[in-house]
């Protein structure tokens, strides 16, 4: 049986127990954050040429992380069925 290594499993910081997927995950929430904020000039989208929309381009890079995260929270959910 192999022993667990001090740099395997949850760290504690404060009394709670942290994984290193918890940690990453923050990580990468704060840089997209910090990205979205970053970009605040006005875009024009073309949608399917049907009609032209003008927005805040924060807007819809927010929008397109909202939409896929239910995306990817949708696809995991069915595979997790399986």
């Amino acid at each position: 049986m192999a022993k667990n290594s001090e740099g395997s499993g949850p760290r504690r910081f404060g009394g709670m127990s942290v994984s290193s997927r918890t940690i990453g995950i923050v990580v990468v929430a704060i840089l997209v954050v910090w990205f979205i904020l970053m970009n605040t000039a006005s875009v024009t989208m073309h949608l399917w040429g049907l009609s032209t929309v003008s927005s805040p381009l924060w807007l819809v890079l927010a929008v397109v992380l909202a939409a896929g995260t239910v995306f990817g929270w949708l696809v995991r959910r069915n595979r997790d069925r399986r």
